[in-house]
């Protein structure tokens, strides 16, 4: 049974693209879904992770299929054993901490949907605080993934180069399985 208190208020409004979707009242990211003859399906390109977490594992669990500068990453692990999943620091948690093939330092800052220029700052910080910490003299990269990168994220990534922009896509959906 439906409870507001225990499920939260939900709507259907309009996206940044003006299109229909169905939201949680209070919050950001919208989950489109459509209904279709075989069931239901999300609407590209409006699919979000619903949480950022979802975004973070997503990536933490296949960070080794992910290319970036040419190479191949993984999690990073302290002396303490510790993962690089929200790391962290004295500025803050670091979405993922991964390190390279040659034992460079990638660090990763997540947005839901459209990630705006001020992750430029952000995402600074923390490689800041990498590299003065932890790094030892290895290359300090960042990356920022967003459902959207727009313009001015664009422009302000364009004059530092150590920062890579990613977009990400989802596609989900569910049918009728044939008997």
């Amino acid at each position: 049974m439906y409870n507001p208190n225990e499920h939260g208020v939900w709507e259907i409004r309009k996206n940044e693209y003006g299109k229909l979707t169905v939201a949680q009242k209070g919050l950001e990211e919208d989950i489109a879904i459509a209904e279709t003859e075989n069931g239901l399906e999300s609407t590209e390109p409006d699919m979000l992770f619903p949480v950022e977490s979802h975004l973070r594992d997503f990536i933490a669990q296949n960070i080794q299929s992910l290319d970036v500068n040419g190479k191949r990453l993984k999690l990073y692990i302290d002396d303490e054993g510790r993962n690089g999943v929200e790391y962290p620091t004295d500025v803050g948690l670091i979405d993922i901490l991964a390190v390279d093939e040659e034992g460079n330092f990638v660090v990763f800052e997540l947005k839901l949907s459209k990630g705006p220029d001020a992750a430029i700052g952000q995402i600074a910080r923390y490689m800041g605080w990498v590299k003065k910490n932890i790094a030892k003299g290895k290359n300090v990269s960042g990356v920022i993934v967003a459902k959207k990168v727009d313009d001015k994220l664009k422009y302000a990534a364009s004059i530092v180069p150590e920062i890579s922009l990613f977009e990400y896509q989802l596609n989900f959906t569910i049918q009728k399985a044939s008997i």
